[in-house]
């Protein structure tokens, strides 16, 4: 019993960070800062395993249009959720679109794109099997409060439902 109690404790306080955000920037709203910020974290926050399908493409037009406006601006990419295991070595094959993306962003943009290390240990998949242009957090939320501190702005794609 309390083996259970520690691990909902751990997913409420993980989920605080993602439950604070009464009110998410947009965008538009920081293409109109007259400044660069010190950065953009993109957080990814779908309950569904294909949330990626269409969040990865979204989040790399994010960058384009970031980078089109402010062209050094460091951005990092931050999913924590069940879409997240689509990024594993297994799922190369049944989803290539969000592999290539992610390739790109990584390899071509200079994005970091982070994945939830609890959150994958919770369902047995370790850090080796996510390809190495996958970058294995210890915890997706705390990957993105450390973004938050070095004063990056959080840009925040979710699903509709």
């Amino acid at each position: 019993m309390p083996h259970f109690l520690l691990r909902l404790l751990a997913l409420a306080l993980m989920l605080m960070p993602c439950a604070a955000h009464a009110k998410d920037i947009s965008l538009h709203d920081i293409l109109t800062l007259p400044a660069a910020p010190p950065g953009v974290v993109i957080e990814i926050v779908t309950s569904d395993a294909e949330g990626l399908r269409w969040a990865l493409p979204q989040a790399q037009e994010a960058v384009a249009q970031l980078r089109a406006k402010f062209r050094d601006v460091p951005v990092a990419i931050v999913t924590h959720g069940r879409e997240q295991f689509a990024l594993t070595q297994k799922k190369q094959s049944t989803h290539q679109a969000e592999h290539q993306i992610v390739q790109s962003l990584t390899q071509d943009k200079q994005v970091a794109v982070h994945v939830c290390g609890t959150h994958a240990g919770w369902r047995g998949v370790n850090p080796e099997d996510f390809p190495a242009y996958v970058d294995v957090a210890a915890a997706g939320p705390a990957q993105i409060n450390d973004y938050k501190a070095l004063g990056y702005v959080l840009l925040v794609i979710r699903s509709r439902n």
